[in-house]
């Protein structure tokens, strides 16, 4: 199917109505590789049907160029076989003097050069034998590809092009832009003479689309039409080439398939690319080199240096290849397709692209560009004798770290440990860059560089140092060969009090690394917590080296419950209130106090902390990035707010999936939490099947999980193994010292479990010792949740009045979940119909739904009868929160809203928390789902 070429056509069929007539003309088709000329060329017979026209064809190709007259020899086969046995005869016979030389099967005379040589009589006598069939009819003289012409054919042709007056033939020859050759000055005389040239234009959007039709059989999405035609630039070369690939692939043209339409680099299209190439001479091939080198740094004067060309070389040789269709304009030098860079590269050998990276590397380096660039060129290079190889690639390695790229950087950095000339403590000093920047998505790679490190330094301090770049584990238990290696490295430095400066602040980090490995025995929790108490009431703060050991010391009194939470949250506070909020904290143990917070019931004020900590989080690695949002997703969870819990912590396992070692268990200790507060079964059943089914030593994740199995026996009516499940579990928590009753709430749970098979006796005993632990802890949350228990096993006044008292203690808590169960089971003790149910279950409709909590919600508007619960008071919506939903439900992001209005997403967020709060909806989905019949 040839499209949008009807003007080349008419051009071609004007040409023949005068040639008919006596006028002969010569007609040059040119154009980029690819731009179609042979297609048109096969075309041009269909213009001679039907008419008296003699059509000529010959086929010129470059593994041909050394068989001579081969062209000529095609063209007038092609002429003798159409005729009579006797006409061709006649023919031969009349001018067999005159072409002997051509037409015989001996070899052609050669001149004094070596080179063929043909008598001028047998030019005169090829063009006598085309008078002669022209005279009979018409001449339609088709020769392709001339630039691949063998030079006597080509003799032949420039003769017969100036001698065209009388023959009655139009002569059609296809020359690619571009093309140079010893043989030029022929081809020069043949271009001059042409009369027209015809110059296909690239297809058209409309065109493209037929393309696709005629490929796959129906019509493209418009924009994968679109991809299409903007990636090939309307070459049908380029366009056919990646349809067929996506066919052959089995794609089909719709729109998910743009992307892949737009890079897709079909092997075949680069062959031929390559090909056409290296045809060419060196100045155009070595600037085709330099351009995929220097890629977007491909700037003129950075071109002609690195590919050896002048200015004035330079740009023809830019020419010569927008000439062949190469670069997007004749200006610019860029690659019109991803492709081309490929046939570049393909047409190079090995030592040709280091040689040239090497020299662009150093081209850039002397001209001041950023170190990231130069760098970019040393990692194609296998090794380099540069003296500042290595120093610009831990520029470049400190830049990407900066910019929150740490597998770019360890990139830079593993390429400089291949400089065989590093050794000692320079050496160590890059293992140990490599490791800092692997630690965000590596862990193991990070552990076994700095153990690789450490033996090349010197000093106990640096190699201290060294050893606390490897990431500590936070809920889990670290490798053993990290936890030696930290022992071994802290006994060389010896104890902080015997030292100062630097090498004390290593000496407390070192500490607090050791200190906390042992957070699951009991004794070393016990140690912890007398050495936190050895601090006096205001431990020193004021470096960050005593901040991590605090921190650690307070992770131990809040796991053993020894430091009441009121304490626990000033010194909480005091820490974070010092802390600068950066991503680089999870590589300390400074997480741990998100954890004290939200066992002390304190995470109000440690939002805003977080959101700052999110910001300077740039593109951080894997492993940052899931221990962010589990914190996130633990404090959204200590305030109740499940459904925006859900959101982070699904968010962090997913991120986690590669690295499960560190980020897998917290993220999943995330989304256990979410999933029983929800009472979600196919979500605890995901747990089970995934992370459950994984092996940890972490007694927390241990824990969690034996949770979430409990959760799923009683769902399935279990309920006895499930109270065993749980016990179990109680058991070793208490072994391990592990007392906290808001991080390890499972005695009000085991009480429930005891009442429901028939034990209100070992219920009572729970619930009793469960409010004696809350009690001494001293959270809001603990103690609220502790008397709801009491009050469950409590009838008469006796449990009205613990659940009043619940409900005056859960007020202050930031839970406000518990609040809402707490308020949900008052409602019910309470004279049903009554005015105080129906207002306490109001307000626990209200906490539900903005908890995202819809069972919780439909389980309260169950027991309120009068249905004073469906429907709050609170339901209208301000201005404000009209337009915030409005936006929300056209599927803008809160940064959008926030952006749309001049807001801050925080106040965005507030905004649809009271709107979920206020349309007893669990979140956005919801929202989105109830707007339409609000507007209605």
């Amino acid at each position: 199917m040839l499209l949008e070429r009807e003007a080349e056509l008419a051009q071609v069929a004007e040409a023949l109505r005068a040639a008919a007539a006596g006028d002969s003309s010569l007609l040059l088709l040119t154009g980029p590789l690819g731009a179609g000329r042979t297609a048109l060329l096969h075309q041009l017979p269909t213009l001679a049907e039907g008419e008296k026209i003699r059509v000529l064809r010959a086929n010129a190709a470059p593994m041909e160029q050394d068989f001579d007259l081969g062209v000529v020899r095609q063209l007038f086969d092609s002429l003798l076989t159409g005729a009579p046995e006797e006409l061709r005869g006649q023919r031969i016979e009349a001018e067999a003097d005159l072409c002997r030389t051509v037409f015989s099967d001996d070899a052609p005379p050669l001149d004094e050069n070596g080179a063929v040589t043909i008598p001028e009589e047998a030019l005169y006598g090829l063009r006598s034998v085309l008078a002669t069939a022209g005279a009979e009819r018409p001449l339609l003289v088709l020769v392709d590809d001339l630039q691949w012409v063998d030079t006597p054919s080509l003799r032949w042709l420039a003769f017969l092009v100036k001698r065209l007056h009388g023959l009655r033939a139009v002569v059609v020859c296809a020359l690619r832009d571009g093309y140079r050759r010893p043989g030029d000055p022929l081809l020069r005389e043949i271009v001059e003479a042409a009369r027209r040239v015809l110059r296909p234009a690239p297809l058209s959007l409309g065109a493209t689309k037929e393309v696709i039709l005629e490929q796959f059989g129906v019509p493209g999405d418009e924009e994968f039409a679109r991809a299409c035609h903007e990636s090939s630039a309307g070459n049908p070369l380029f366009l056919k080439s990646v349809l067929a690939d996506l066919a052959m692939r089995g794609h089909r043209p719709t729109a998910e398939h743009a992307e892949l339409a737009r890079s897709l680099r079909p092997a075949q299209l680069r062959e031929r690319l390559a090909g056409s190439l290296r045809a060419q001479p060196r100045p155009p091939r070595d600037l085709a080199a330099a351009i995929a080198v220097l890629g977007d740094q491909a700037e003129p004067d950075l071109l002609g240096r690195l590919a050896g060309l002048d200015p004035i070389g330079f740009l023809a040789a830019l020419r010569d290849l927008h000439q062949l269709g190469l670069l997007v304009a004749e200006q610019e030098p860029r690659f019109l397709h991803r492709v081309v860079r490929d046939a570049v590269e393909s047409s190079m050998t090995v030592a040709e692209r280091e040689r040239l990276h090497d020299a662009a590397a150093a081209l850039m380096y002397h001209n001041g560009r950023p170190a990231e660039l130069v760098a970019a060129q040393l990692l194609a290079v296998t090794s380099s004798d540069h003296p500042w190889a290595v120093e610009v690639l831990r520029a470049a390695a400190d830049t990407a770290l900066r910019r929150g790229a740490p597998r770019t950087a360890a990139r830079y950095l593993r390429r400089a440990l291949l400089d065989g000339s590093l050794t000692g403590e320079g050496r160590a000093r890059l293992l140990i860059d490599l490791a800092t920047a692997e630690r965000g998505f590596d862990p193991a790679a990070c552990e076994r560089h700095i153990s690789q490190a450490i033996p090349l330094l010197t000093t106990a301090r640096l190699r201290a140092a060294a050893a606390l770049r490897i990431s500590p584990t936070i809920v889990g238990l670290g490798p053993p060969s990290v936890v030696d290696l930290l022992h071994q490295v802290a006994e060389d430095l010896g104890p902080a009090a015997s030292l100062e400066g630097t090498a004390r602040d290593v000496a407390l980090r070192l500490e607090a690394r050791l200190r906390h490995a042992g957070h699951e025995d009991p004794a070393e929790l016990a140690a912890a917590v007398e050495r936190l108490s050895a601090l006096r009431e205001e431990p020193p703060l004021i470096t960050s080296a005593e901040r991590e050991l605090t921190v650690v010391l307070l992770n131990a009194a809040v796991l053993t419950a020894r430091w009441p939470a009121a304490e626990v949250s000033r010194l909480a506070n005091r820490i974070l209130e010092r802390e600068p909020a950066t991503s680089d904290q999870v590589h300390t143990p400074l997480p741990l106090v998100v954890i004290g917070l939200v066992a002390a019931d304190s995470v109000r004020g440690i939002s805003s902390w977080l959101a700052m900590e999110q910001q300077t989080r740039r593109q951080g690695g894997t492993v940052v990035d899931a221990l962010v949002n589990v914190q996130q997703a633990m404090v959204l969870s200590a305030r109740g707010r499940v459904a925006q819990a859900r959101e982070y912590a699904e968010r962090a396992v997913r991120l986690a999936e590669v690295h499960w070692q560190e980020a897998g268990i917290v993220s999943t200790l995330a989304l256990t939490r979410v999933a029983l507060d929800l009472q979600d079964s196919a979500l605890i059943e995901r747990i089970l099947d995934g992370p459950g089914r994984r092996r940890s030593s972490s007694l927390a994740l241990t824990a969690a999980l034996q949770f979430v199995k409990a959760a799923q026996d009683a769902e399935q009516g279990r309920w006895t193994s499930a109270l065993e499940t749980l016990l179990a579990c109680g058991r070793q928590l208490e072994a391990s010292g592990w007392r906290n009753p808001v991080l390890f709430s499972w005695r009000p749970w085991a009480a429930d479990l005891h009442r429901r098979v028939g034990d209100p006796h070992a219920a009572g005993a729970l619930a009793e010792e469960e409010l004696l632990r809350a009690t001494e802890w001293g959270a809001p949350v603990a103690l609220g949740r502790a008397l709801r228990v009491k009050a469950r096993l409590s009838d008469g006044d006796q449990g009205l009045r613990l659940l009043h008292e619940s409900v005056d203690v859960l007020r202050a808590s930031a839970n406000e979940l518990e609040l809402a169960r707490t308020l949900l089971l008052l409602g019910k003790r309470l004279r049903p119909g009554g005015g105080e149910a129906a207002a306490v279950l109001r307000e626990a409709a209200a906490l539900a739904s903005a908890c995202g909590m819809p069972r919780l919600v439909e389980r309260i508007r169950a027991a309120d009868g009068s249905g004073a619960a469906a429907a709050p008071p609170e339901a209208t919506l301000t201005r404000t929160e009209r337009t915030v939903t409005s936006l929300v439900g056209r599927g803008l992001t809160n940064q959008e809203v926030a952006a749309e209005l001049g807001v801050s997403s925080r106040a965005i967020e507030k905004h649809l928390t009271s709107s979920y709060r206020k349309l007893g909806v669990s979140g956005r989905r919801e929202l989105i789902e109830l707007l339409p019949r609000m507007h209605s």
